[in-house]
């Protein structure tokens, strides 16, 4: 975010303010840029079976906070459960957490108190066009401030699997910092940027005392493809040696790229945009100057993949303990969601 500095003149300060308000709302409102939307009857978020006429969505999402988004629906839910029981948010009695957007049939969607985890599916198109709903769906809600964190898997260059690694800058495959679309027949470019205070928050959370693993910082490189576009030699498709591969690897990591993913440079770039403060966390499950596939076993990914949720549950727990949030629950008997859903597992399997 500009700031006002000494020598600049009134005319350069009032520029600087401008830019400033145009990075993040004064009132920490989303706004939309697009005047169509207000001229509407009603706004229809397709892919999250939500509408602004059918639903109160300030009523049913109003106070959040964070909206966490990441691939698949299993573990979007996993992480609802965890976040549940890490800011000691209870259900009540007789309830237990429902995937909002069932009935759209493409995007899973949790509720957790001040927090939204959200599956968005593999690539650019399939985050952006999710990022474009919920974008809207903070704007009819009126939620002030919300931070959005993408918790994500990765392959690493030069960092070995397990590593977690929170982006400071995104890049495309051709280390590009903005994000290139076309519209109307014309190409454009939107600057891809993340919060640079929330990189320095969520490294500093980092506990190497606690943490039996690595986490850095470092810019990742998003492609719209996971084989060719990623510079694998195991894909249908392959027009390029090994040697190739590697020259281009290289050439990346000598940039500051440490890892590649196909997520961040649409969700930087349409946060930014929309002036939502972003942050994307994510685990590198192989170290891709080693090799193209992924050799580590389930149960060591499996806990690979907790990693980047133990790290933003941190961040989530430290905020929501700053406004006096954290452990304000909601009247209800389920004392663990966690030990809940053991139980109910037990019992299903003597029925």
């Amino acid at each position: 975010m500009t700031t006002w500095s000494p020598g600049m003149s009134d005319e350069e300060a009032a520029k600087e303010r401008a830019e400033a308000d145009d990075e993040y709302n004064f009132d920490g409102t989303v706004q939309l840029k697009n005047p169509h939307i207000e001229l509407m009857d009603q706004d229809i978020l397709y892919h999250l079976a939500l509408g602004s006429g059918s639903h109160d969505l300030q009523e049913m999402f109003g106070e959040i906070k964070f909206v966490c988004l990441g691939g698949t629906p299993n573990r979007m839910k996993e992480f609802a459960y965890y976040i549940m029981d890490e800011i000691g948010y209870k259900l009540p009695a007789g309830t237990q957490l429902q995937d909002i957007s069932a009935f759209s049939y493409r995007y899973s969607m949790y509720k957790v108190g001040p927090v939204l985890s959200i599956s968005h599916g593999m690539g650019i198109s399939s985050i952006g066009i999710l990022l474009h709903e919920v974008i809207k769906l903070m704007y009819h809600a009126k939620c002030k401030d919300p931070i959005f964190i993408r918790i994500g898997t990765c392959g690493g260059i030069g960092i070995e699997g397990g590593t977690v690694v929170v982006t400071n800058e995104s890049v495309d495959g051709q280390l590009r910092s903005s994000y290139e679309m076309t519209v109307l027949g014309k190409t454009i470019y939107r600057p891809a940027k993340l919060d640079q205070k929330l990189v320095r928050e969520f490294l500093a959370l980092a506990d190497p005392a606690q943490d039996p693993y690595e986490t850095v910082t470092g810019k990742t490189m998003c492609t719209y493809d996971f084989y060719e576009g990623q510079g694998r030699l195991d894909g249908a498709f392959c027009d390029y040696t090994e040697a190739d591969k590697m020259e281009y690897l290289q050439r990346c990591k000598d940039f500051g790229v440490i890892n590649i993913e196909m997520e961040s440079i649409v969700f930087s770039a349409l946060t930014h945009h929309a002036g939502i403060k972003a942050a994307v966390v994510c685990v590198a499950l192989l170290n891709r100057l080693n090799g193209d596939q992924v050799m580590a076993p389930k149960e060591v990914m499996n806990e690979w993949q907790k990693r980047p949720q133990i790290l933003v549950s941190r961040f989530i727990r430290r905020q929501l303990a700053k406004i006096g949030r954290l452990n304000k629950v909601h009247g209800g008997s389920i004392k663990s969601p966690r030990r809940f859903k053991l139980v109910q597992q037990e019992s299903e399997a003597h029925e």
